[in-house]
């Protein structure tokens, strides 16, 4: 779609008000501000990769426009470590338990996929839990990690303060908790799920207020404990329900998966779970992978997955739905159109962008 000045607007737009910036620029701006602020070199690079990438895959919601004010704003603050001291404090030849030492969980992450990669190489499987961490972006960014070498990947993470109430509560207790996991196809996109065990991540509950947009009911409470439509409501009370929304939703469903979570990232870390009054706030990881050819011929696999994931495909559509899709395939359609096209950002998030620039004294040039 061509694009065209908005009014008032020096930024071109299209008809949704969003504008392609390219990239590649949108990753060195960002990593160029963890820089100013005494990130290393190596460890921006990391964080500005895992955090373009969310908005590649169409996950707007973890990408620039909803979580990188908030980091840039924890490293001022002194609630993110810039330069943390992440090393492994406990192992076997198939699990590490990680110190992240509060810095963001983008690095952290990277390293105990890493190493639980390695740990999968040697013997099959491997499985690394990172503690004292602090948001680590996207979930899907690790296990995907796994995809080129022919490995299942998994990732999770409980979060710093409690957001989610658990099923039939009134009181948050749990964050969103998210679980990712990714396997290899053959010629098919890989099967990539990214889902959170809340009904929906508060980063969505602000793009819908941003773009004043009612929400689901099945999202959030209100201020009186009531579902609500209205995203400021859902803001003020800061208070999500857990997948399934309600008790005909099934949401005890999405509770039981959410406290499983807490439990692999929490008590497993031995470094706690999400945080509760008078505690320190901290998240905690936890990853895994498997090896394919450790189970079956790899070509065999990638065979059945391929028939698997064209069978599910095949499904007539129901009404109201154009075709069946399954897990990680609108994401892979987004970063092959994205990759080439350039990522879509509302102007505010571009005005945003440059005004991150301009405080920092960097070269705000998108390329649009």
């Amino acid at each position: 779609m061509a694009l065209a000045p908005a009014a008032g607007s020096t930024i071109a737009t299209d008809m949704t008000g969003r504008v392609r910036v390219p990239a590649d620029r949108l990753e060195a701006l960002v990593a160029a501000c963890f820089r100013h602020l005494g990130m290393p070199e190596e460890h921006a690079r990391i964080t500005a990769a895992g955090i373009v990438l969310a908005d590649l895959v169409g996950h707007e919601s973890h990408g620039v426009s909803e979580n990188l004010g908030s980091y840039l704003a924890g490293i001022e603050s002194g609630f993110i470590n810039v330069r943390p001291n992440i090393r492994i404090v406990h192992e076997t030849p198939v699990t590490a338990s990680w110190e992240g030492d509060r810095g963001l969980g983008f690095v952290a992450g990277h390293m105990a996929m890493s190493d639980a990669m390695e740990r999968a190489a040697k013997v099959g499987a491997g499985f690394a839990s990172v503690g004292h961490s602090r948001h680590f972006g996207m979930a899907q960014i690790y296990p995907r990690m796994a995809l080129a070498r022919d490995m299942i990947g998994l990732a999770m993470t409980n979060g710093v303060v409690p957001t989610v109430v658990p099923f039939g509560g009134l009181d948050a207790r749990l964050a969103t908790n998210p679980i990712a996991v990714a396997a290899p196809c053959g010629d098919e996109p890989p099967f990539i799920l990214d889902m959170a065990t809340s009904t929906a991540a508060f980063g969505k509950v602000f793009i819908y207020q941003r773009d004043g947009k009612p929400i689901p009911a099945t999202w959030a409470l209100g201020p009186d404990g009531r579902p609500t439509t209205d995203p400021q409501a859902a803001i003020d009370a800061f208070t999500l329900l857990p997948f399934g929304g309600s008790k005909d939703g099934a949401g005890h469903k999405g509770s039981g998966l959410m406290v499983w979570v807490d439990i692999m990232c929490g008590a497993l870390s031995g470094l706690g779970f999400t945080a509760v009054d008078g505690e320190p706030p901290h998240s905690n990881h936890f990853f895994g992978a498997w090896r394919v050819d450790a189970f079956a011929p790899v070509e065999e696999y990638r065979r059945q997955m391929d028939e698997r994931m064209r069978d599910i495909r095949s499904s007539r559509p129901a009404p109201g739905f154009e075709r069946v899709l399954v897990a990680g395939v609108p994401e892979w359609e987004n970063q092959q159109d994205r990759a080439v096209n350039g990522v879509p950002l509302h102007t505010s998030v571009v005005e945003k962008l440059r005004g991150f620039a301009e405080k920092y004294g960097l070269d705000g040039d998108m390329g649009v």
